[in-house]
This record gives C-alpha cells, sequence and structure tokens, in this order.
C-alpha cells in the first residue's frame, strides 16, 4: 500500500504518492478546487486508483510553530478526510515546502507560468518524502 501526500491551498490541492516500497515521493497531480465535494471525489478516486493507506497533509505552520488561518482551513479540511475515507491521516509539518518546492523549479529553469501550475504537486512531494524519510530505519 502506497502513502499519498497533500499540499491543501485555497485554490489548489498538490497531490504525491509514495512508490510502493515507500521510498521516494512523486507528485502526480494538481486539483483545481471548485468545491469540497468535487475535491474529495477526486481525492478518493486517487485513493483507490492508487492503492493508498495512509494521507500525508502539510499542515501549514508559523515560523513560531503556531497555528494561523491557512492551518486552521487545513485542519478543517482533514476532518472531512477522516470522515470520508478509512485511511490513516498523519499531518506534517510543511513551512518552507513551498519555498524548496520553487527554489527546485527556477533551478530547473521552469518558466514563471509553468512553476504556478505546477508548484503546489512538488510541495506535495516534499511533503511526502520528508515523512518517507523521518520513517526511514523506524522498524
Amino acid at each position: 500500500m502506497r502513502a499519498m501526500g497533500l499540499d491543501v491551498g485555497d485554490k489548489t490541492i498538490g497531490i504525491a504518492v509514495s512508490d510502493l516500497l515507500g521510498f521516494t515521493a512523486q507528485g502526480i497531480e494538481t486539483i483545481r478546487r471548485t468545491s469540497k465535494k468535487a475535491d474529495y471525489a477526486r481525492i478518493g478516486e486517487l485513493i483507490q486508483e492508487k492503492e493508498v493507506s495512509k494521507i500525508v497533509v502539510g499542515l501549514p505552520k508559523n515560523m513560531n510553530g503556531t497555528i494561523g488561518p491557512q492551518g486552521e482551513k487545513v485542519l478543517e479540511f482533514v476532518e472531512g478526510l477522516k470522515n470520508r475515507f478509512k485511511v490513516e491521516i498523519i499531518l506534517w509539518d510543511e513551512r518552507l515546502t513551498t519555498v524548496a518546492a520553487e527554489r527546485t523549479l527556477i533551478q530547473a529553469d521552469v518558466r514563471r507560468e509553468k512553476r504556478k501550475t505546477v508548484i503546489d504537486m512538488v510541495a506535495a512531494t516534499y511533503i511526502l518524502q520528508g515523512y518517507l524519510d523521518s520513517c526511514k530505519g523506524k522498524g
């Protein structure tokens, strides 16, 4: 079974999944948000299609570790996930993942317009890879 990483924003949700062994994260999609119902429906399709057993959701925190307005929105979204899907859900500190994703895309010489369309998916990959790396050696 695979793990899925989510970078939940107001306009988009970046999605990544792990390989079957849980070593690497690959970005697979960016959902353009239209409604919560549609968001959850697409995530549900991907959970089935990719055989996902756990979801790692990036939790945006302030630099001092507190949860701000965006973090509250993510927590509300996570409650919806818990109510709909029977998978383990892990919250992962995502501070600076979007900054790292942006830097990677700039270094790869990705044009600004293209960066906007993939940044959340790349951030989801960073979130999931951070979690996967933290699990190595535990077990």
